[in-house]
């Protein structure tokens, strides 16, 4: 039996993925673009042996029943099938992330399964080909192969949809500030959330053409270190992606009245002069991306109002590494 962890780390998408063209391949309507976090990551081990009579999923020292362990087990047949590998597997994962909360907490996840599982196979995949099997578990894992700035390019088939570095080593001082409002698993998958938008939002057809032009633009402003147009680009569009989500049939909303309130902190601060942004996914807990010499303004007004004991400051974090 041979063991081998992977550690991953979840990414915050800045041109949002919400939507797929092929459920199967996790294909998506859309390129995105995102940066990994360094606070936030997913250490998972993964042994084969001919001993073993069932696959077996240990997810923060509980055992996961059969139903829950679903997915995992699926992506562990995808690696059987392509390494030739025939024993079944022990999974252990601990997810230092709060799981299923809009903190992307399936991308740490998934690309960690990726790499440890696909070595414990035998095989030794490029960072590419990782990216590409970590997409198949789930969408947003295929950006947490890679540090830093990362696009997803949506590609149309297996092959072509692939996470690609932006920029890796992130030179320019930038935080990104984690707001745990409700650490909770939220009631609305992302899966279901997607689906739900995508075939009963009347304006889905106009959020692809807001993606490209986001992208067209957020890139050259990043690689310029142009804070403004960044935050700017990043805050608009996590709001159209949410304006999806209340144009659906029937409509819902990831937000809370917490959520709201911390929006409305974030441009009050930057009201004040506090260059600072926010961002959230598929959940009630927001993001603040900020510069690093303005992190003692946001957290302190953040704190004041919410408790010191809800903030994770977050930097630019690494690719995927094997420990």
């Amino acid at each position: 039996m041979t063991a081998v962890t992977a550690r991953a780390h979840t990414n915050i998408a800045l041109v949002k993925y919400w939507g797929k063209a092929d459920t199967d391949l996790i294909i998506p309507q859309t390129s995105s673009l995102s940066l990994t976090l360094d606070q936030f990551y997913t250490d998972t081990t993964v042994a084969f042996d001919a001993d073993f009579t069932a696959d077996t999923v240990i997810l923060n020292d509980h055992r996961l029943s059969r139903d829950a362990s679903q997915k995992v087990r699926q992506f562990l047949d995808l690696v059987r099938q392509m390494s030739g590998e025939t024993r079944f597997a022990t999974v252990t994962s601990t997810n230092h992330v709060p799981t299923a909360a809009g903190l992307a907490s399936s991308a740490s996840a998934f690309a960690a399964l990726a790499g440890a599982a696909s070595r414990a196979a035998g095989m030794e995949l490029s960072r590419a080909d990782l990216s590409r099997l970590a997409r198949r578990g789930s969408g947003s894992a295929t950006r947490s192969i890679f540090g830093g700035f990362v696009e997803w390019q949506a590609g149309h088939d297996d092959h072509t949809s692939v996470a690609v570095p932006f920029q890796e080593q992130v030179d320019w001082p930038i935080a990104m500030v984690a707001l745990l409002l409700d650490p909770h698993e939220k009631k609305v998958s992302s899966r279901q959330g997607m689906q739900s938008s995508v075939t009963t939002s009347p304006y889905y057809p106009a959020w692809k053409q807001v993606v490209a032009a986001d992208l067209a633009a957020i890139k050259p402003a990043i690689l310029a270190h142009d804070f403004t147009t960044t935050g700017e680009i990043l805050e608009a569009n996590a709001m159209r992606m949410h304006a999806l989500t209340l144009s659906a049939n029937p409509p819902y909303s990831y937000f809370n009245g917490d959520t709201l309130t911390a929006m409305q902190t974030v441009r009050d601060l930057r009201a004040a002069g506090v260059a600072c942004y926010y961002t959230l996914d598929a959940g009630p807990n927001l993001k603040v991306f900020c510069q690093t010499p303005d992190l003692p303004a946001v957290t302190t007004q953040l704190a004041a109002q919410f408790g010191a004991d809800r903030l994770v400051v977050a930097h630019p974090g690494p690719g995927i590494e094997f420990l």
